[in-house]
């Protein structure tokens, strides 16, 4: 068995548990540390997929930005199991039998489709430097140099136009004058 492999099992084993900790999370706090830690793993798998542009943009957007947000809201929202209501074991039931559902559908289409995993590395020699920052940037700013630039344009003027919103009357009158 390879090095690869057993990240990979590693990997994948670290998601499915973080990710039935979200669910299974009666505290909403630690539900959501659990997603961060999901998000965490899921980079990992970006990077044995030789993506590390879409690993750095998962842990700083997801992980960091959302998440941060995420956490922000609950502890504001002072979430007590005083004020949650229980749902009935009816709302329960369904709730599972319709997962159940969802599973059988996701096994069928895949069934359907012909999907099968395989062992082997599927890479070509041109495409194992897709995912890769330099071709990404190389890219970026040499066909795409016109598009990228109008885009920083477009969000400068978003963020002054923030900042000008945000402002408050007596401000705006004070930098006028």
């Amino acid at each position: 068995m390879s090095l690869e492999m057993i990240f990979f099992i590693g990997l994948s084993a670290l998601t499915l548990g973080s990710a039935i900790g979200v669910i299974l999370s009666r505290n909403s706090v630690y539900s959501v540390l659990f997603l961060i830690l999901t998000f965490f793993a899921i980079s990992g798998h970006y990077i044995l997929m030789n993506a590390q542009f879409l690993a750095i943009v998962n842990i700083i957007v997801y992980a960091g930005a959302i998440m941060v947000l995420f956490l922000f809201v609950i502890m504001l929202m002072n979430l007590n199991k005083d004020t949650e209501p229980q749902k009935s074991s009816l709302i329960q039931l369904a709730g599972v039998i319709s997962g159940g559902c969802l599973l059988l559908l996701v096994v069928m289409a895949f069934r359907q489709a012909g999907l099968e995993i395989s062992g082997s590395n599927a890479t070509t020699s041109g495409a194992s430097n897709i995912g890769l920052i330099k071709v990404l940037g190389k890219k970026l700013f040499t066909d795409y140099i016109f598009p990228f630039e109008i885009s920083s344009v477009l969000f400068l003027s978003a963020m002054i136009g923030t900042v000008v919103l945000g402002k408050k009357d007596d401000d705006i009158a004070v930098v006028a004058d």
